[in-house]
This record gives structure tokens, sequence and C-alpha cells, in this order.
């Protein structure tokens, strides 16, 4: 799984170099996982999801909505995070912001780890989604599909030495999504001109009449 993961964050590091933006969510089944390193955006929040609760730097049940404002995020990134099914995509399309990027990896359903990870999650609620299904769900909700992609190996095995499979039987999947909109861009006050103070005095040689 370890090496499975390292290859997807191969291939979608590319994606998050172009990707433009001050705040990233990490939103990742995996126990010690980090953001990526150097960390392509300047703030990043860090999520894990764990027996169906948030840890991290937020406490949280997954259950609740996200404790996060709408169009919080330029990128979200969920690394196996859709697979327990207390979390839900609506949430993340929610948070993420105009033009922001989503990124999601996962196992797919239609290959050879198929065995492999419904005996290692048997008893518990996970379940895998195809990323065509995703895709669709995506689209749905106005977000524009860049690509999907097949990653890893074709079977959950070592390889001993031998040749990969090619990716297009990989085990996982990266998919690159963009919500439609104009991105978040931080706004640029123009200066409002000074109207110089106007003189009230009197003009030379002029007198101050009093009143009595």
């Amino acid at each position: 799984m370890r090496g499975l993961m390292a290859d997807e964050t191969v291939a979608y590091l590319p994606d998050l170099r172009r990707c433009a933006g001050t705040r990233a969510l990490l939103l990742s089944a995996a126990a010690q996982d980090a953001p990526p390193n150097p960390p392509y955006l300047g703030q990043w929040v860090t999520l894990r999801l764990a027996q169906g609760r948030f840890r991290g730097d937020v406490q949280a049940s997954a259950s609740e909505p996200l404790p996060f404002i709408d169009r919080a995020f330029d990128l979200i990134l969920l690394r196996h995070a859709l697979e327990p099914a207390s979390l839900s995509l609506d949430e993340i399309i929610r948070v993420l912001a105009p033009g922001g990027m989503l990124v999601l990896t996962g196992i797919n359903p239609l290959s050879g780890w198929t065995p492999w990870w419904l005996w290692h999650t048997r008893g518990s609620d996970s379940h895998a989604t195809s990323p065509m299904q995703l895709a669709v769900r995506l689209r749905r909700a106005e977000l524009q599909i860049e690509r999907v992609q097949r990653v890893g190996r074709a079977l959950p095995v070592p390889s001993n030495g031998q040749a990969d499979a090619p990716a297009l039987l990989g085990g996982g999947y990266v998919l690159v999504a963009r919500k439609q909109g104009p991105m978040n861009v931080p706004t640029r006050l123009r200066p409002k001109p000074v109207t110089p103070p106007v003189r009230a005095g009197l003009a030379p040689g002029a007198r101050r009449n009093s009143v009595s």
C-alpha cells in the first residue's frame, strides 16, 4: 500500500506545482501522511481520517459537516479518504474555492487489488468507488475533470525484479478536477486620492470684521 501511495504522489505532483492559491487541505486515511515537501501552497490544514473521526489540525466527527467556511481552500488533496463511508463528497465541494483544484486518489474497484482490499476492509463500512463514477458526480456539481489516471502495480505483490505491468492496469487512480468559477485572488486596494486641505485663512491685506 505504501508503494501504491508513492506512485500516486509521483503522478499528482505536477498538478500541485501548477496550483495557485494560499490555502490547501490534505485529508488522508493514512496515519502518517503529510503535505508534499516542499509545500506548494502557503498554508496547509492536515486531517487524518480514522474510525469515523478527523484527527490532526482539527478534531471532529467525520459524519458532521466539515468545520470550515464555504470556499475556504484553493487546493484539496484527498488520499484514499472517500473509501470510508463517513466522508461526504458534497462537503468537499462546498469548501473548495471557485477555480480551486481537487486531487483524489483511491483503490480502483475494477482492478486486481479488489480481493486484497476487500479482505483487509472486511467488517467495516469502507467501499471503493470507480473513478468514472466519481467523475460523473463531480461534473454534476459543476467541476471540470482535467484527467483520470491509473497508477501503481496491477497486483498488490512485490515485483521480484520483474518489469512492472502497464499503468493502465494499476490498482490505484488519480483524479484531478477543477471547480468552475474565478479563482480566489487577493483584493488589491486602490489608493484613494487625497484632496489637499483648503486654506481658510484671509487673503494678504484683508482684515477680519468683528461683530460686537
